[in-house]
């Protein structure tokens, strides 16, 4: 098992559900930062808040569920809150969504904004098969933590 496997509960319902198009929602409140995540890495951001919480980091966990329409007001509603803003995203870090949701919010926040948004995304190369090789690839809870540390100025840079 890899070791920043997530655990998969059984915290489907039962019964019908519907996922409101176009609405993101709050997955975890914070004031301190606004993880903006999406997929598999909403429950690694949700991790790396659980484990910045000792740290006396707030973390604030967005998912925006659907891409198009992207719900800014959400999104701006909870930037605006925390000062500071971390894109997560699986896809590559160039022309990938993180650039897209980094844009969005710089367009609907950008006089809140205490830091520069930092995006954690897969380096730009092909996701190897071996599971070393992926770990190295795909953001890690390890990664989107240093990243919170990083915007909330408790971490020197990432690169």
């Amino acid at each position: 098992m890899v070791a920043d496997a997530i655990p998969m509960g059984t915290d489907v319902p039962e019964e019908p559900y519907v996922i409101p198009f176009g609405r993101a929602e709050v997955k975890r409140e914070g004031t301190d930062v606004t993880v903006v995540a999406t997929m598999l890495m909403v429950h690694k951001a949700i991790h790396a808040a659980k484990i910045l919480e000792e740290e006396d980091i707030s973390v604030e966990v967005i998912d925006p569920r659907t891409l198009v329409p992207l719900d800014r007001g959400t999104i701006a509603a909870s930037v605006k809150k925390t000062s500071r803003a971390i894109v997560v995203t699986e896809d590559n870090i160039t022309c990938g969504t993180s650039a897209e949701l980094a844009q969005t919010v710089y367009e609907v926040a950008y006089h809140c904004l205490k830091a520069p948004v930092i995006r954690v995304a897969s380096l730009d190369s092909p996701i190897p098969h071996a599971p070393a090789g992926e770990q190295f690839m795909i953001p890690t809870k390890e990664k989107i933590a240093d990243a919170i540390r990083q915007v909330v100025g408790r971490k020197a840079c990432l690169v």
